[in-house]
């Protein structure tokens, strides 16, 4: 039997409903649901700072980092380098399950407001030299994003 209950978040000064399964065979923390939630609300990948900006005193900066590894492992997030060096996460669209889970899309990094965000139908392409076999693609496009091109 599965029950359905409902989580409320605190994030900063605004309060997050969430329905959420509560019989999950991963653990699930308040924190880990409000980081989820965050990230899904998100319309950019996020930094760690950005989200220890957005979570407040919620949880401290050591486990931010433990649910943002646990997320990615999870296949729930990506992680995305930055074109600065800085680490970004954002949730899995297109991964039905972790047989299907790949993050071969292109990110695009603005040189204005540095968001990234995902290009999920844009595939990215290149030819290798005999012999090389690809294991992951980080492809990052920069320049300036529609929000401030106006």
């Amino acid at each position: 039997m599965q029950l359905n209950c409902i989580i409320f978040v605190y994030l900063g000064k605004q309060v997050l409903q969430k329905s959420a399964n509560c019989m999950k065979s991963t653990r699930n923390t308040t924190a880990k649901s409000a980081i989820q939630l965050l990230l899904q609300q998100s319309n950019t990948a996020l930094s760690h700072k950005d989200i220890q900006n957005e979570v407040g005193e919620l949880c401290n900066r050591v486990t931010i980092y433990r649910i943002l590894d646990r997320l990615v492992e999870e296949g729930e997030i990506h992680k995305i380098i930055n074109t600065d060096g800085v680490i970004k996460y954002a949730p899995c669209h297109q991964c039905e399950s972790h047989h299907g889970h790949n993050h071969d899309h292109v990110h695009f990094s603005c040189i204005k407001c540095d968001s990234v965000t995902c290009l999920d139908n844009v595939q990215p392409s290149y030819n290798l030299p005999p012999n090389y076999k690809v294991q992951e693609v980080n492809f990052t496009l920069s320049g300036i994003c529609p929000n401030c091109v106006k």
